[in-house]
C-alpha cells in the first residue's frame, strides 16, 4: 500500500474538505426568490336568477291624507293654522265670511216659526170641527176641508224645519274644522281668498300608520305586485333596515312623468317615521326562475357575471373562494341562458358564496388569493366586508 508522508497529510485533508463543499453546493437547489404575496381577486355573491335589487327614493307619508275643504263657498276671513302645525280633532282651521249664511239661517228660522203657528191653528180648528161633526152640526165636506188644511200644515212644518236645519248647518260650515288628529301637510288658501265649495284648503296627514311613497318607472312597474316584501331605510337612520311591503300600486301613470305611484307600508311602528322624511326602498324585482324544477334538478338557479364563467372545453365552471383559507376551487356550472352582462346557471352554489368575478384565466386550483369587492374593500375571513378599509 502506498503511504503519504506525514508532512502532506494536512494539505490532503484541506483538499478533501473543499471537494466535499463543492459537491454539496452543486447538489443543493439555487436560492429561491422571495415568496410573493397573494394576488388580489375581485369576488361577488351570486344572485337568485330572475331577481334584481333595485333602490327607489321616496318620502314618508301618512296612511290617510284627507283633503280638507269648505262645504260652502265664500271669502276666507281667517286662516288659523300653517303647514306643519299639529291639530286636534274638531280644532278650527279657517273661517269664511258667514254674514249671508247667517241671514239665510234667520230667514229659515222665521219660516219655521210661521209654519209652527199655522200647524197649531190648523190643529185647533181640526179639533173643533171634529166635535161639530160628531154633533152633526156640519157636513163631511166641511170637515174634510179643515182636515186637508191641517195635513198641509204638517207637511209645511216638516219642510220648513228641514230648510232651517240646512241653513243652520251651512252657517256652521263657514268654520272648517279638523276631522281627526294629525299634522297639516299642505296649505292652499289664505285670508281674503274667495273659495268655492269643495275647493281643497288643507291636506291633513292623519295620525296613525305611516308609509313611503315611491314612483316606479313604467318599464319596471310590471315587476312589482301588491304584498311584495321590501326593506325601507330612513335617511335619518342610515344603515337601519325596516321591513315592509307594497300596499298599493296606482293603475294609471301620472301625466307628464309617466311613472306609477306606489305606497309601501311599514310592518311595525318601530321606525317612528314622520311625514316628510326622506327614505329609500330596497326591492328585489322579478320572479325566480323555475327551470331547475322543470328539469327535476334541485340545484339553485343563480345569476352570475359573464366574466366569472370560464370553461374547459364544453364544461363551464367558476372559481369559488374558500373563506377559511382564501383558496380557490373550481366549481362546475350548467348554463341556462346568456344575458348582456350576466348568465343564468344551475350549480351547487348558494347566494352566500364568494365567486371570482374577473381575471379567471389567471388563477389555478388551490391558489391562495387576497379577496376584495368591486370597491377594492378586503373580505374578512368570516366572509364579510372589512368595515374599516
Amino acid at each position: 500500500m502506498h503511504r503519504f508522508p506525514p508532512a502532506k497529510l494536512p494539505v490532503l485533508k484541506l483538499a478533501a474538505g473543499l471537494i466535499a463543499a463543492f459537491a454539496l453546493t452543486a447538489c443543493s437547489p439555487p436560492d429561491s426568490a422571495e415568496a410573493k404575496p397573494p394576488r388580489p381577486a375581485i369576488v361577488v355573491h351570486p344572485q337568485a336568477a330572475g331577481e334584481q335589487l333595485a333602490v327607489y327614493p321616496g318620502e314618508v307619508r301618512a296612511r290617510h291624507e284627507p283633503a280638507l275643504a269648505f262645504r260652502v263657498g265664500g271669502a276666507v276671513t281667517r286662516r288659523l293654522v300653517e303647514a306643519g302645525d299639529w291639530v286636534k280633532q274638531g280644532q278650527p282651521l279657517a273661517e269664511l265670511d258667514a254674514e249671508d249664511l247667517l241671514l239665510q239661517r234667520d230667514a229659515a228660522r222665521a219660516q219655521l216659526e210661521a209654519a209652527e203657528t199655522e200647524y197649531r191653528n190648523a190643529g185647533n180648528e181640526l179639533t173643533r170641527y171634529r166635535e161639530l161633526l160628531a154633533r152633526k152640526l156640519i157636513g163631511e165636506s166641511q170637515f174634510d176641508a179643515v182636515k186637508t188644511r191641517h195635513d198641509s200644515s204638517v207637511a209645511q212644518l216638516e219642510r220648513t224645519r228641514a230648510q232651517w236645519k240646512v241653513a243652520s248647518n251651512q252657517a256652521d260650515y263657514a268654520v272648517l274644522k279638523s276631522p281627526r288628529d294629525g299634522v297639516i301637510a299642505r296649505r292652499m288658501i289664505d285670508a281674503g281668498q274667495v273659495v268655492s265649495a269643495g275647493q281643497t284648503a288643507f291636506v291633513l296627514a292623519a295620525d296613525g300608520e305611516r308609509e313611503v311613497r315611491i314612483d316606479l318607472p313604467e318599464q319596471q312597474v310590471n315587476r312589482f305586485a301588491v304584498g311584495q316584501r321590501v326593506n325601507i331605510e330612513l335617511w335619518s337612520s342610515p344603515g337601519t333596515a325596516f321591513s315592509g311591503q307594497v300596499r298599493e300600486i296606482s293603475p294609471a301613470a301620472e301625466a307628464g312623468l309617466r311613472t306609477f305611484e306606489a305606497r309601501v307600508a311599514f310592518d311595525s311602528a318601530e321606525a317612528n317615521a314622520q311625514p316628510g322624511q326622506s327614505a329609500r326602498v330596497f326591492a328585489r324585482s322579478g320572479t325566480p326562475n323555475n327551470l331547475s324544477v322543470n328539469r327535476g334538478d334541485n340545484r339553485l338557479p343563480l345569476q352570475l357575471p359573464m366574466a366569472a364563467i370560464t370553461a374547459d372545453g364544453n364544461l363551464a365552471h367558476v372559481w369559488k373562494l374558500d373563506p377559511e383559507n382564501f383558496t380557490l376551487h373550481k366549481t362546475p356550472v350548467d348554463i341556462i341562458r346568456y344575458g348582456e352582462e350576466t348568465a343564468e346557471v344551475l350549480s351547487d352554489l348558494t347566494p352566500r358564496d364568494w365567486i371570482v368575478a374577473a381575471g379567471t384565466q389567471l388563477v389555478t386550483e388551490g391558489q391562495r388569493v387576497r379577496p376584495v369587492d368591486r370597491h377594492n374593500r378586503p373580505i374578512e375571513q368570516d366572509g364579510s366586508i372589512a368595515q374599516g378599509f
